[in-house]
């Protein structure tokens, strides 16, 4: 089929989410069988107010530009279309010519983009719909992992050996809080930090394993003990035996976006109820807490460079995959082949395989005392992040 494209961001953003924008604005370019190419601003807000970007009128070397640099370009959103707003979107796709729309996102938005693709198929509409992935989670089913957590876990591991260094000099407990609502992978990515013996994070808590606030401060007091010093890491997701996350257990006004997730990201109050905990049970002065928060997201000049050709690799896989006659809807998948060589291929899902639900650590990542992770699971990120800096230490 020929006609006209939309492509849009959605969720939050990535330090390489641009890099798939320009994959596939790029493939679509070269293709001759895409006519417009209309960026949607805000995702599908964008589409429905028809506040689109002519993506034909920049530069190579502008593309270029943007795809180097972090954040979404085209300007982000987290909105679940309902009935009434598919509708409009189609009208709006009508309207402008659109074959082809293309949707770069997380789970939620896998989930969007199979609402508007059913739809569509309800309403017998010819729309294709394809989603290119992207979340520094790396919680995607069907993935061995996804754009933006290579780039995301290079910082959290930079971060690391920073605070690190900090807490060798003056010792204390430092605790920093990582982002990862129901899948623990970022937050272990903390573990790249550690180059010498004795290094931190000592103690690393995933969502994949019920939190007792009781264990934490008795793990903390056995490293306290054993070194001087704890470095912690915490996912932000983390939850009690029954589920409930304890950042909103913190809070009786819980905020949650149109997907129905609970906001935990705009405060730092977990960490500052955990260091609070430690005082209080241990007796321990020198306690402090950061909140990693959006600065994991979008920070510049740190890329991943295997993540960044990634990004762009599955935006333009995902052109390709929607200009060929197999596929009507679907997302692309990162697939990574057996052995000790880094090798991956990219590979058709279907929209209802990876939308909506997440995928967690697998157990043979974490730790059997449930406070830190595996050999295995650092085999499986160092090659995502790339070389760290060196460290040197008396």
């Amino acid at each position: 089929m020929t006609g006209n494209m939309v492509i849009a961001q959605s969720g939050g953003p990535s330090m390489v989410i641009n890099q798939s924008l320009v994959g596939a604005v790029l493939a679509a370019r070269a293709s001759g069988k895409v006519g417009k190419i209309l960026g949607a601003r805000h995702g599908v807000a964008g589409i429905l107010k028809e506040d689109f970007v002519d993506m034909r009128k920049p530069s190579v070397a502008k593309l270029e530009g943007v795809a180097q640099t972090p954040s979404a370009a085209l300007g982000s959103v987290r909105k679940k279309p309902t009935g009434e707003e598919c509708a409009k979107i189609f009208a709006v796709l009508k309207k402008h010519g659109v074959r082809y729309f293309f949707y770069i996102g997380g789970n939620d938005s896998a989930e969007t983009v199979h609402i508007i693709g059913e739809a569509a198929r309800a309403e017998g509409n010819d729309l294709r719909c394809f989603h290119i992935p992207k979340t520094i989670d790396n919680d995607l089913r069907g993935n061995d992992h996804t754009p933006g957590f290579g780039s995301a876990a290079r910082f959290v591991a930079m971060a690391f050996m920073g605070d690190n260094l900090d807490n060798r000099a003056l010792g204390g407990v430092k605790i920093n809080v990582v982002m990862g609502r129901h899948a623990g992978f970022l937050t272990a990515a903390s573990a790249l930090a550690r180059v010498h013996p004795g290094d931190g994070p000592h103690l690393i808590y995933l969502p994949e394993r019920p939190f007792d606030v009781a264990a934490f401060c008795d793990d903390v007091h056995g490293v306290m003990k054993k070194t001087g010093r704890c470095v912690v890491a915490v996912s932000e997701g983390i939850a009690d035996k029954d589920g409930t996350p304890i950042a909103a257990r913190l809070s009786t006004n819980v905020e949650r976006d149109s997907h129905g997730n609970v906001q935990l990201s705009g405060t730092g109050a977990l960490g500052d109820v955990l260091a609070q905990e430690i005082k209080q049970r241990l007796g321990i002065s020198r306690v402090r807490a950061d909140t990693f928060g959006y600065l994991q997201r979008s920070f510049p000049g740190i890329a991943s460079v295997r993540d960044a050709a990634e990004a762009r690799a599955v935006g333009k896989v995902a052109v390709q995959l929607a200009l060929g006659a197999k596929h009507a809807s679907g997302s692309v998948a990162i697939c990574r082949a057996p052995g000790k060589a880094y090798r991956i291929t990219y590979r058709h899902q279907p929209l209802k395989d990876v939308a909506k639900e997440t995928r967690h650590m697998p157990d043979s990542y974490i730790a059997p005392s449930g406070h830190d992770v595996t050999a295995a699971f650092l085999r499986y990120a160092k090659p995502l992040i790339g070389n760290l800096p060196p460290v040197c230490i008396m």
